[in-house]
């Protein structure tokens, strides 16, 4: 009988120097920096499975990560000597001890993300933010935002020879809040294809540039070709915002 104990990590990162959250070969990864900070503090090795995966670029203000110890160690302090330890572009919040087969990706009943355009430049927005030098209609773009909602194929919105069981996805959140010069899109869902939230992002703009039709997104949906819909919005304006889980992960201090 395993005595192995099961983590889930609460953490934070800008996401402008790595390539993503997931490991991968000759490339800096979110995931990488972790596993090395857990490893050197615990003293074995520590994988970890996280909620999602985020491309290059991409920030989360909160993500998950799952992880074992099967051996004892000193959990105590770990939030403040990992803090001391990682770089200052990540940071951890909490650790909560969590039952065995729970899980950090396939538990998550609902995923947020936001986007962030700003109109003019701005020294606290240029390298978080993306910056567009004429101002779209943003009216049209709602009206086209409004009808991602509901559970659709998203396959036009997904990154090319993507395996996944579906592309099926429920959206319950689109909307645009505009602060002045400042513009965030608001999407939640239960989940997420990868590139999907920059790819409709970029087919919004389109729409609010007028090179696309507000009735043209039902036709890109139904078509479930990503060559009909419009090109991906960079990376660094994309923030991975909030994860929801059932009550029954206990994600409490």
């Amino acid at each position: 009988m395993s005595s192995s104990r099961r983590y889930f990590i609460e953490f934070a990162y800008d996401g402008t120097n790595y390539h993503g959250w997931q490991k991968q070969p000759d490339a800096i990864t979110v995931q990488e920096r972790l596993e090395e900070g857990l490893k050197l503090l615990l003293k074995q090795p520590v994988l970890t499975t996280g909620a999602g995966r985020t491309d290059t670029g991409v920030h989360a203000k909160q993500m998950f990560a799952h992880f074992d110890l099967e051996k004892p160690a000193q959990i105590e302090n770990i939030v403040y000597r990992l803090n001391r330890w990682l770089p200052e572009d990540i940071s951890v919040f909490n650790l909560y001890e969590v039952g065995s087969e729970d899980h950090a990706r396939f538990d998550a009943i609902s995923r947020s993300y936001e986007y962030h355009i700003h109109l003019r430049p701005d020294p606290f927005f240029n390298k978080n933010s993306y910056i567009l030098y004429r101002k779209p209609d943003f009216g049209l773009m709602q009206e086209a935002a409004d009808q991602l909602l509901g559970t659709k194929n998203f396959k036009c919105f997904s990154r090319s020879k993507t395996q996944v069981k579906t592309y099926n996805c429920t959206v319950t959140e689109a909307r645009f809040q505009i602060d002045d010069h400042h513009v965030i899109f608001h999407i939640t869902a239960d989940r997420f294809l990868r590139n999907m939230v920059r790819a409709v992002m970029g087919t919004l703009l389109e729409i609010g540039y007028g090179k696309k039709m507000v009735e043209d997104l039902d036709h890109i949906i139904k078509s479930q070709d990503r060559n009909q819909a419009g090109p991906s919005a960079p990376g660094q304006g994309l923030y991975l915002t909030k994860i929801v889980y059932p009550d029954r992960v206990p994600l409490h201090s």
